[in-house]
């Protein structure tokens, strides 16, 4: 997300609660895997073209808190939306979502995500659906995730959860206040491979990028640490001669990373090669 967005966390009701039943209302952090943003850009690709949006299911995990959502997965769900009216496939939706919840028992519905950054009257309705009790995610609330799919443009995510507006039940319904919460696409190093790999191909007239070997991504590899340790090095001459303003942060950590490195003669680097 971008770093001028800030957010206010409230202790809000989540709906109605039947006898007995507390709602969370702890703050959420989401974190989305990158498999899951590769579904959902899929999905947005394969659609009809009078369609502005889809919108799919999200699978994931919770922290024992209740305070960090983790996208992990998520599948499409057939929708039909027009000015007057929105049409979801609920029956596809809980019979996919039975199959998932069989093959990944270790993950749970999160919420719902769709392809567009408006907000209106039909999300509130999808919203309050997947965050209902029975097959919502009730205590818990809903994450609503908007993936921007615009070509040649970066994307963009952005999560939600909701509170209810409206002073009758009927009025609730289709009526929610949408509340950022911070969220943030996380890969590990394997992940991190693979899309430098794919981003590649941009560049590239065929759209592809070859596999390379253990030698070439040695290589890679130790270009990219030069290249740090490059820049490392400007920014302390830098600093040493008050061109730049030091920070004490930067050089604990710097510090810190030093002090990670194994202390080897170079008489033994060479004995070993």
């Amino acid at each position: 997300m971008a770093e001028t967005d800030s957010f206010l966390h409230l202790a809000r009701p989540l709906g109605p609660a039947a006898i007995g039943a507390q709602p969370t209302t702890s703050p959420l952090s989401v974190i989305v895997q990158p498999q899951a943003i590769f579904s959902i850009l899929d999905h947005s690709l394969r659609r009809n073209v009078d369609q502005e949006r889809v919108i799919g299911t999200l699978l994931g995990v919770r922290s024992e808190d209740g305070q960090e959502v983790e996208i992990r997965n998520c599948f499409a769900v057939g929708h039909t939306e027009t000015q007057e009216q929105v049409e979801v496939d609920m029956e596809y939706q809980k019979q996919m979502l039975s199959l998932h919840l069989k093959a990944n028992p270790k993950e749970v519905l999160v919420g719902w995500y769709a392809t567009s950054a408006e907000l209106n009257t039909f999300s509130a309705l999808i919203q309050n659906f997947y965050g209902g009790q029975g097959d919502g995610t009730w205590p818990h609330p809903a994450v609503h995730l908007t993936i921007s799919t615009e070509a040649g443009k970066d994307i963009d995510a952005r999560a939600y959860i909701s509170a209810p507006v409206g002073v009758t039940a009927e009025r609730a319904a289709d009526s929610a206040a949408f509340i950022p919460v911070p969220c943030e696409i996380r890969y590990g190093d394997a992940e991190k491979s693979g899309l430098e790999l794919i981003s590649g191909a941009k560049n590239r007239e065929d759209r592809t990028a070859g596999i390379l070997t253990d030698i070439e991504s040695l290589e890679r590899a130790i270009e990219e640490v030069l290249g740090m340790l490059d820049r490392v090095s400007k920014y302390v001459e830098a600093v040493l001669e008050e061109e730049a303003p030091p920070s004490s942060a930067l050089g604990q950590f710097l510090l810190n990373a030093l002090a990670l490195a194994p202390k080897v003669s170079p008489e033994d680097i060479e004995r070993d090669l």
